[in-house]
């Protein structure tokens, strides 16, 4: 049944790829959109899961009208960000760097020169994979990433991924190969902006409540003295995207690990809590967050 199911998702992507790449960009564009709204009236597991996390970081600050209308900005955004992930599959490498401006491209250019490879990081936010093509033309770029439920679409991406210039690691069994990409000078990227199990994560303020974050980047960075820089993907003017690579950050020892990991990911939390507040409608919101609970939530519930 699996197999079945896998082998309908990937006609269906290999059919709208193909549709795609008759049409011209800005049409590919403005149905992907189309593909965003529908989703939102039609999904309604995802469109619940997108109020339930939107509730939770501005339900305070914000009507639950404008929550709607920003849950529907997003479905929008994500149609558009994948419908241009297919029209741009078929270009060249070339061709994507025409779509992208990169700012603070010498921050990562100081990083590297300290010869300790450099730990960037970001999340699920704006049309996150343009930022490979122009990173690999600063240095050599691997991804931590989790391998899609789907092989056949998995291979997809990953050829995608690969054309752009960026290898992956994958997540599981990582920490060899982050320590071998990083003891050669190379950028290696890891998202840390979704949930994990109890048993991975330390517990950061994220909008106000507790989410279970990943400590790998906290952890990695204290072992190789890699610098920290974060990057984020914005939507440019007339369909271009803007590549915003931030300053690396300065995060003074406390002579603890445990301290030292809390602190450090709760920083990088921040830093993409600050992002996602300015421009909302470009995260992730159909992913379950703040879904692993602390035990101490879990006990008293």
């Amino acid at each position: 049944m699996n197999k079945f199911v896998d082998s309908i998702g990937y006609a269906v992507y290999k059919a709208l790829t193909f549709v795609f790449f008759l049409l011209p960009r800005r049409l590919c564009l403005a149905a992907g959109r189309s593909l965003g709204i529908l989703a939102f009236r039609l999904d309604r597991k995802h469109r619940a899961i997108a109020l339930g996390n939107l509730a939770i970081a501005f339900g305070k600050e914000r009507a639950p009208s404008e929550l709607v209308a920003l849950a529907k900005k997003s479905f929008i955004r994500l149609g558009s960000d994948f419908a241009d992930i297919l029209k741009v599959s078929g270009y060249s490498r070339k061709k994507v760097l025409e779509l992208v401006t990169t700012q603070g491209r010498n921050n990562m250019e100081n990083a590297l020169a300290q010869d300790k490879g450099v730990l960037l990081f970001t999340a699920h936010f704006g049309n996150w994979e343009f930022a490979s093509a122009p990173l690999t033309e600063i240095g050599t770029l691997r991804v931590v990433a989790r391998a899609l439920d789907n092989p056949l679409l998995e291979k997809e991406l990953g050829r995608m991924r690969t054309k752009l210039g960026a290898g992956i690691i994958n997540k599981f069994g990582a920490a060899r190969p982050i320590l071998q990409a990083l003891g050669r000078n190379e950028i290696v990227a890891i998202l840390i902006d979704q949930n994990v199990l109890r048993s991975q994560a330390v517990f950061v303020d994220f909008f106000g409540k507790a989410a279970a974050t990943t400590p790998s980047l906290a952890a990695f960075h204290l072992k190789t003295g890699a610098p920290l820089v974060p990057i984020f993907v914005h939507p440019g003017q007339r369909g271009r995207y803007v590549l915003k690579i931030l300053e690396p950050l300065s995060v003074p020892s406390s002579g603890s690990m445990e301290e030292d990991v809390l602190k450090i990911t709760q920083l990088c939390t921040k830093i993409i809590e600050h992002e996602i507040r300015q421009n909302p409608e470009l995260w992730f919101w159909v992913h379950r967050r703040w879904n692993t609970r602390p035990v101490d939530e879990v006990t008293a519930g």
